[in-house]
């Protein structure tokens, strides 16, 4: 299964944000994190502003911040903000020229992935962008720990 890079983006960025506190930090700063083109951050950073998860000044002195305390900004209201409205694990669809068996696994498959769907919600759910940054300073370097929070 392909791995989507939208989340773990937006995850990155945001804890980049949240183990900084209130002081706004600029497109290029959080691009070079990523090492990405700071209009990747930008794009990212939209959506998230629409839902109130982040807030931009612009000009000198400006940038990106929170809009809000990271124990108030849970994975889930993330993954919800990025437009990702579609279940985590795909549904597998019927064929309708398929066979009997064909339904059966395709049946089983989905009863798993509505399962599977339900339990990484309620886990995104659960973890704030506050839990992250104290793994973040658990692990002494916040280089280690973005690689280790996006892998």
């Amino acid at each position: 299964m392909k791995r989507d890079s939208k989340l773990s983006i937006a995850l990155h960025i945001l804890t980049h944000l949240a183990a900084t506190g209130d002081r706004p930090i600029i497109s290029e700063v959080l691009a070079a994190h990523l090492r990405t083109n700071p209009v990747v951050v930008r794009r990212s950073l939209a959506g998230l502003r629409e839902a109130g998860v982040v807030a931009s000044v612009k000009g000198h002195g400006g940038g990106w911040t929170l809009a809000r305390p990271a124990a108030a900004i849970s994975l889930g209201e993330v993954y919800g903000a990025l437009g990702e409205v579609a279940d985590l694990l795909p549904r597998v669809e019927p064929d309708p020229g398929g066979c009997q068996v064909d339904a059966i696994v395709r049946g089983a498959l989905n009863g798993f992935y509505d399962e599977a769907n339900a339990l990484l919600r309620r886990r995104l759910d659960a973890i704030t962008l506050a839990d992250l940054v104290a793994q973040l300073r658990t692990c002494g370097s916040e280089e280690r720990a973005s690689d280790l929070l996006s892998a």
